[in-house]
């Protein structure tokens, strides 16, 4: 009967632990640090744009990165944002090749 008992608790205790280890592992994926929630009206310099992130929630936004560090957001859908990730993947690709 103990050991019984024994490999009932053994099987409870390797449950939680699965348990445990799948939620640490989902919850130590990468989270976007910064997110857009206000939207820059202003057109900007295509020049001083570095890098870019897309974001969907809360609202579809790009949001661009000056050469600075400065963290812009912008809506996704004006017609100079695709020509500003044109230009910063065209310079991506030209530093890799």
């Amino acid at each position: 009967m103990k050991l019984h008992t024994a490999a009932i608790l053994l099987l409870f205790w390797l449950g939680i632990f699965t348990v445990h280890t799948v939620k640490g592992s989902a919850g130590t994926q990468r989270m976007n640090k910064y997110r857009c929630v206000n939207l820059s009206t202003n057109r900007l310099n295509i020049q001083n744009l570095v890098s870019y992130e897309r974001q969907q929630v809360p609202t579809d936004a790009i949001m661009f990165i000056t050469a600075r560090g400065i963290r812009i957001c912008v809506s996704a859908n004006q017609k100079w944002v695709q020509a500003a990730i044109n230009h910063i993947d065209r310079r991506r690709a030209a530093k890799h090749k």
